[in-house]
């Protein structure tokens, strides 16, 4: 038997913030069917110069790609929300951590999430529910 769940969708986005996921979701999307050395090779060059995003901003991306998508909103965007975030805090000129690696605790599934501040942006779980297998993290101005 199957549970009944609603997806949480984020309100009262801004408009330019919802026009700023709408303008990366395509490219996300595509990006998203690449293998993880592309996507990884890709978002190193994207990341170039970016400040490190801060919490605030990097959710605020976040929420603007749950509130234009809902695949992406979904337990299985998990990817091209994640890159979508980190485009969108690239439009903004940050760039928060983008990870992909795998749960910590059983049972065993992989998962794309961002950081900023060196925690998980938006996810509702414990800083050490993952294990990063990939990173691509910020390299301009006030990177660690």
């Amino acid at each position: 038997m199957s549970t009944p769940s609603a997806l949480a969708r984020p309100a009262d986005v801004p408009l330019g913030h919802r026009l700023a996921a709408r303008a990366v979701l395509l490219p996300a999307l595509m990006l998203a069917r690449l293998s993880p050395h592309r996507i990884r090779a890709l978002l190193t060059v994207l990341s170039r110069g970016a400040a490190p995003a801060g919490r605030e901003r990097a959710q605020a991306a976040r929420d603007a790609v749950c509130a234009v998508s809902l695949y992406c909103a979904g337990p299985r965007g998990c990817l091209p929300r994640s890159v979508a975030a980190a485009l969108v805090c690239r439009l903004w000129g940050v760039w928060p951590t983008w990870c992909a690696g795998v749960r910590v605790v059983p049972p065993f599934a992989a998962h794309a999430w961002i950081e900023a501040e060196g925690r998980p942006v938006g996810e509702g779980v414990p800083d050490d529910y993952f294990s990063r297998l990939l990173t691509v993290a910020p390299t301009g101005r006030g990177a660690p």
